[in-house]
Formats: structure tokens, C-alpha cells, sequence
């Protein structure tokens, strides 16, 4: 089984990120969209280095990076946090590698972190992706309206729920659909 490994980030993948963040292909499901500086790029590293609520990961798949994966807010008196992940190489896309991550990062927040629950949010448009986190159990909880601007225009925002217990009840069923053997 080929599987993805999460990959604390350091220095020297700074510029790989900020590269990626720049693209327009992440930039546009990302909530700002401005062109990040090297420095800016440094600012943000070490302000994430002093986080204790928060773990970013570069993403690993057959020894390449190709994106990163964070759950930030870590709360562990009401038991939740938020996550995201974004593919920075798209040469990979449409080859299972976002469900991959998806489901291991579920099993870390679950069983690891042992929390009760994950939350996320979505630009409304991506809808292939409001689409694939719900066949992971995602529930829509909400819609926060003109959350956020881009381009000079006020986009919707979907926020997205998954319960330890409803992932406990999907986890098999989703585990063989991944990695249903190669016949």
C-alpha cells in the first residue's frame, strides 16, 4: 500500500510553500490571495513555530512533496480543531492523493488527538471539494455569507462539521475505497 506521510515542516521547505501559495491553482481556494513576500513567508513560519494549538505538515507521497496539511485552533477542553490541506503540485491531481491525506488526517484527529470533533471551512464555489469532504462524512453546518473578498468580490464560505463517532461508523468503508485492491 502506497500511502502518504505527513512530514513536519522546517526552514528549508519555506520557499517550496511559498511558491505553492503563490500559484494561482492554490491561490484560489485559498481565503487571501496576495502575492507572499520571502519575508512575509519567514514572519509566518515563525509565528507558527511558538503555536502549542496548532501542527503543519508538508505532505509526502513516494518520497516528493507535494503539499501541505495543518489543523490549527486545537481545543482540547471542548475536544475539536480546524484543518485544511491544499496539493501545491498539481501534476498529482486526480490520483487519490487528496484522500489519502484526508483519511489520515482524520485517523490522527480522531484516534490519536483522541478529539470529538473536526471542523473546516470552504469557499463555496469549490464545490469538488465540498463534495469530497462530504464523502468522508462531513456534514454542512453553516454558511457565513460574504465571509470572505477576493478579487474584489465578497465570496460565501461553508463550514463543515465531522463527529468522532460518525467517522468511527464510515472509517472501514472508507479505508477499502481507498485502498481497494489492485486486481
Amino acid at each position: 500500500m502506497s500511502d502518504v506521510n505527513f512530514i513536519e515542516i522546517n526552514e528549508g521547505d519555506l520557499e517550496t510553500i511559498r511558491k505553492w501559495r503563490n500559484s494561482s491553482e492554490v491561490g484560489k481556494y485559498m481565503y487571501t490571495d496576495n502575492v507572499i513576500s520571502s519575508d512575509q513567508q519567514k514572519n509566518w513560519f515563525e509565528k507558527i513555530s511558538l503555536e502549542e494549538n496548532s501542527r503543519y505538515w508538508m505532505i509526502e507521497y513516494q518520497g516528493k512533496k507535494l503539499g501541505l496539511v495543518y489543523i490549527i485552533d486545537i481545543d482540547t477542553y471542548n475536544s475539536k480543531c480546524y484543518w485544511g490541506f491544499y496539493l501545491g503540485d498539481t501534476s498529482i491531481r486526480g490520483e487519490g492523493i487528496g484522500k489519502k491525506v484526508e483519511f489520515k488526517l482524520l485517523n490522527y484527529v480522531f484516534d490519536d488527538l483522541e478529539l470529538n470533533k473536526l471542523c473546516g471551512e470552504v469557499l463555496n464555489f469549490n464545490k469538488r471539494v465540498l463534495e469530497m469532504h462530504s464523502k468522508f462524512g462531513f456534514k454542512e453546518e453553516g454558511l457565513l455569507r460574504q465571509h470572505v473578498k477576493k478579487n474584489s468580490e465578497f465570496i460565501d464560505v461553508t463550514t463543515i462539521g465531522l463527529l468522532k463517532d460518525e467517522w468511527k461508523d464510515i472509517k472501514d468503508d472508507i479505508y477499502h475505497k481507498i485502498y481497494r485492491p489492485i486486481l
